[in-house]
């Protein structure tokens, strides 16, 4: 499978967005996945003219006789479902399978095909453009992650990471002449076009339209408001795959599980980045998200996410994952809170939900200055464990019923 989601990325950067790692690793269960960064991107040189599709499609060719593939599905999201169309109409003995989510016919709108009118458009690439780097472009690709601090960061690497302002209002230009209307019917290898209703950057009636015009195209409309094909719900669009691919449906993983929620909090984060300037307590996060990760990672847990100020990790076992805060506790530059509660959590993609983690959330409120808080269903579950309890009194967690007794761990 070669997958192409964009016209600019970074393909290390990828493994570090939860959703984005968990697609990939289901298309890697499914066959070889080939990626590379396109021309002037990301990992590539970026010293280089803009490439033409023509001189993309060359490169494919190049790519994929490296990687000695005679044959591929290929997998085009957003604004890379371009090419890839193209190359499926160009080339259909090196392609076995297109995929395509979320795409576009063209980018400007007719009245055939809604989108922007040029000027539209331009003043929104002169937006993009002064606001390059903050991970404005997640806004429209994948307004969930936008709403959130690690989000918009993640995404702000990879705009700053896979290519620079200038060069990006170059690419959205010429794709902007691009109109795939006269090669659609001209494919003729086997296609699932899968498109999410709410998708503002390509509006669903794009999906449908391609369907409609490739002989014998598979549509489905998936819901969801995300123009990264792997954002939202990877999962569900990883089965449609799947099916397509290997004419079965996978058995859907089971998304609720038992574990131990940590979520971890700065003290006074506020005064401290008012205290020490952007700069310096940038360097604080930075040096507390790398522990974090470390630390979560060698007690065999796993960071869901960071909050901005603080993390949320889930560990298969209460004990490892007290040790960890313990251990948090002592390490990190600045002081935390830390709350634990174990109990049943919802799987969404690469993010944890469901009432465990609002219990967990509303514990770690609770606790003191370096103080490592539990629910009483975490300790009645170590038991033997060697770790020591203080008796925190009972509390009423905001948004949670019934009355719940907490603990302090001595040590």
């Amino acid at each position: 499978m070669l997958f192409l989601w964009a016209p600019w990325s970074n393909i290390d950067l990828a493994w570090e967005n939860p959703a984005f790692a968990s697609f990939l690793r289901r298309l890697g269960a499914l066959g070889r996945v080939i990626q590379f960064d396109r021309r002037g991107t990301g990992l590539s040189d970026r010293a280089v003219p803009l490439p033409t599709l023509e001189e993309q499609m060359d490169d494919v060719l190049a790519v994929l006789d490296a990687a000695r593939s005679e044959r591929a599905i290929l997998i085009g999201g957003g604004d890379g479902s371009f090419m890839c169309t193209l190359f499926a109409a160009t080339h259909p003995e090196r392609t076995s399978a297109l995929v395509l989510m979320e795409p576009h016919v063209r980018i400007i709108g007719d009245a055939e095909i809604p989108g922007p009118t040029p000027a539209e458009w331009e003043d929104m690439l002169q937006y993009l453009a002064g606001e390059w780097g903050t991970g404005i472009t997640a806004a429209a690709a994948s307004p969930d992650e936008y709403g959130t601090e690690e989000g918009r960061r993640w995404w702000g690497r990879l705009e700053r990471q896979s290519v620079s302002p200038g060069s990006m209002l170059a690419i959205w230009r010429m794709l902007a002449q691009v109109d795939v209307r006269p090669v659609l019917p001209a494919i003729h290898v086997p296609t699932l076009v899968l498109h999410r209703t709410g998708d503002a950057v390509a509006p669903v009636e794009h999906g449908r339209y391609i369907a409609s015009k490739i002989p014998g195209a598979k549509f489905i409309e998936e819901p969801g408001n995300d123009h990264a094909g792997w954002g939202g719900d990877p999962g569900g669009t990883a089965d449609e795959i799947e099916e397509f691919i290997t004419g079965h449906r996978p058995a859907r993983e089971l998304d609720r599980v038992l574990a131990t929620v940590l979520f971890t909090d700065i003290v006074g984060s506020t005064e401290r980045a008012r205290e020490l300037g952007d700069r310096k307590w940038r360097d604080v996060l930075d040096r507390h998200d790398s522990l974090t990760r470390r630390e979560v990672e060698q007690f065999g847990g796993r960071l869901v996410k960071s909050t901005g100020d603080g993390a949320l990790a889930t560990f298969d076992g209460p004990a490892r994952a007290i040790r960890c805060a313990t251990v948090l506790r002592q390490e990190l530059p600045v002081p935390i809170r830390a709350g634990l509660h174990t109990g049943e959590v919802e799987l969404r993609g690469g993010d944890v939900g469901g009432i465990a983690v609002h219990i967990g959330a509303r514990v770690a409120a609770l606790a003191r200055a370096h103080e490592v808080l539990v629910s009483r269903t975490v300790k009645d579950l170590v038991a033997g464990s060697g770790i020591e309890f203080v008796d925190r009194g009972v509390h009423t967690l905001k948004g949670v019923p019934d009355e719940w007794q907490l603990y302090a761990v001595l040590g």
